[in-house]
């Protein structure tokens, strides 16, 4: 059974930095890409950050660019994300998804696993 599971989530004041980590269990996705998406209270998932199977194209919202990393390890089948500088609009529910290729990454429709998600708060 495949299984995408975040954690590091959590409060944080703003300015602060915190690391989403996502362990895959069930297969390998060192093939296709990873990503990360969000969902605040109210509004539609939207695409945050994601990576290529070999890690070398990785490609982040606008909203986001500057201030979070994405990077996968493919020996440990993991993607975390580093987010630094956070602002209470980054509030949200954060999702790791697995894709089944390696092409328009930024769409949600193109992965096919997604983990429970892990909730983050950044306050004001």
């Amino acid at each position: 059974q495949v299984q995408l599971v975040e954690s590091g989530g959590g409060l944080v004041q703003a300015g602060a930095s915190l690391r989403l980590s996502c362990a895959a269990s069930g297969r390998t996705f060192d093939s296709v890409g990873l990503g990360w998406f969000r969902q605040a209270p109210g509004k539609e998932r939207e695409f945050v950050a994601s990576v290529t199977g070999s890690g070398f194209i990785r490609y982040y919202a606008d909203s986001v660019k500057g201030r979070f990393t994405i990077a996968r390890d493919n020996a440990k089948n993991t993607v975390a994300l580093q987010m630094n500088s956070l602002k209470p609009e980054d509030t949200a529910v954060y999702f790791c998804a697995a894709a089944r290729g390696n092409v328009g990454l930024r769409n949600p429709t193109v992965y096919e696993y997604w983990g429970q998600g892990t909730q983050v708060t950044v306050s004001s």
